[in-house]
């Protein structure tokens, strides 16, 4: 089985990496029907693109094959907008090629055309609860939030997906009987794009009717309270339309709101240029001297939706819309690096591959008898000792305003050979 989880980012001279992420979840390469979940389309919902980053993250596929795009309009979600270059979901029909979004709707389209792509879902967050009557400004017919939408009612009578609106009957029961509030319930909702709905005709989905795939969206209300009833309702709709393509899968989550809540908060891990590394959870909201290469720098996160914006000479750390950090560099040229370490951790010797992290509950020495090797800690100090390596730390020999994290619990260990940085180790205090 191949699982993606490590998405990379290349700062720098990047011209043929996807403008996205594309994760792979595959058990049966010879299957033809793939399903394709999208998110993030539209910036300012974090629903669709939370729920994409969960089910690449906490869904094991046993059977069949599950391509997941979580952030299909990153920038868009760095600054929270619905689109900062225009609504990209009215971009598919044409697409003029000086529009910045060019590459990234061209792209998709590929993938959607790809033969092995059976059924696309596009996930979305609308506005208000979705009514065939009117009732009021948020319970509507022109409401978009709780419904499974489609374009037409079939697309395809031989295709194994193309009844539309049974199947997407189908997956509405299925929500409605598990409902967090009785007025969350979903719908159907046929926009008859082809006769009725000219401004749809330049969606994502109706390009793929058109190219005969099977594809729904699903919307979430923008007025659910909490973001993780959002994604609890997502993600329930996205093993319906497995269990339809009869794929087979485990999740190590639960479908509550209080555990997709925790999980929210969970930022994972951070690698740069594979020699440093870092946690991002209780980050502090800004870190100096940060080690990078003037070009090219690697950076790879743990979370799907962990992305960088370059902010001048300083580098701005996204959690989807979330900035949670900004990188004041310092600046190294590559340099060949010991991959492993040698430390005394609570009395045991142990030993380390660089750009990992490790616990301890008393102290630590680094271990290194290489003249040419320098050890820095940082957050210690000692008169006359550039060399910080063979000497006892503990935590209250550290200064905590060093640390990188709000706890301050968590320290960087840097390695330098003639002042060149080579890699570091990340320690926590329990």
């Amino acid at each position: 089985m191949k699982l993606l989880f490590i998405i990379t980012l290349l700062v720098g001279n990047a011209l043929f990496a996807l403008p996205f992420t594309l994760i792979k979840k595959e058990n049966t390469p010879q299957q033809s029907l793939t399903l394709l979940v999208i998110g993030g389309i539209h910036g300012n919902e974090p629903g669709s693109y939370f729920a994409a980053s969960l089910l690449s993250q906490y869904y094991k596929i046993k059977t069949g094959n599950v391509w997941i795009i979580p952030d299909l309009n990153r920038p868009s979600i760095q600054h929270n907008s619905r689109g900062i270059n225009g609504d990209m979901n009215r971009k598919f029909l044409e697409i003029d090629p000086n529009d910045p979004d060019y590459k990234t709707v061209r792209e998709i389209q590929k993938i959607i055309t790809e033969p092995q792509i059976g059924l696309i879902l596009n996930l979305h967050d609308g506005h208000g609860f979705y009514r065939k009557e009117y009732q009021n400004t948020i319970f509507n017919p022109n409401a978009w939030g709780q419904t499974c939408v489609i374009d037409q009612g079939v697309l395809n009578h031989t295709h194994p997906f193309g009844n539309l609106n049974e199947i997407a009957i189908k997956v509405s029961q299925s929500l409605n009987r598990g409902l967090i509030e009785n007025h969350h319930y979903f719908d159907v909702r046929n926009t008859n794009t082809r006769f009725d709905d000219e401004a749809m005709k330049h969606s994502l989905t109706y390009f793929a009717v058109i190219n005969n795939k099977p594809a729904f969206a699903i919307e979430t209300s923008k007025n659910l309270p909490t973001l993780q009833s959002k994604v609890l309702y997502q993600l329930r709709a996205i093993e319906e339309y497995m269990k339809i393509m009869g794929i087979e899968f485990e999740s190590s989550l639960e479908l509550t709101p209080e555990h997709i809540e925790k999980l929210l908060h969970d930022y994972g891990y951070l690698t740069i240029n594979d020699n440093f590394y870092l946690s991002l959870n209780h980050l502090k909201n800004s870190l100096s001297f940060i080690p990078l290469q003037s070009v090219n720098n690697d950076f790879k996160f743990t979370h799907a939706l962990g992305s960088i914006r370059q902010n001048g000479s300083n580098f701005d750390l996204f959690i989807g819309s979330q900035k949670i950090s900004t990188f004041y560099p310092s600046y190294h040229e590559k340099e060949p690096f010991l991959p492993l370490a040698t430390l005394k951790i609570d009395g045991e010797t142990k030993t380390l591959k660089l750009a990992t992290d490790f616990f301890v509950n008393a102290d630590f020495t680094v271990i290194n008898h290489d003249p040419n090797v320098r050890v820095n800690i940082i957050g210690f100090t000692k008169k006359r000792v550039k060399d910080e390596s063979n000497i006892r730390i503990s935590l209250n020999t550290l200064d905590s305003k060093y640390a990188v994290d709000t706890l301050h619990k968590s320290y960087r260990i840097e390695f330098y050979r003639q002042d060149r940085f080579f890699g570091m180790l990340l320690v926590h205090f329990k």
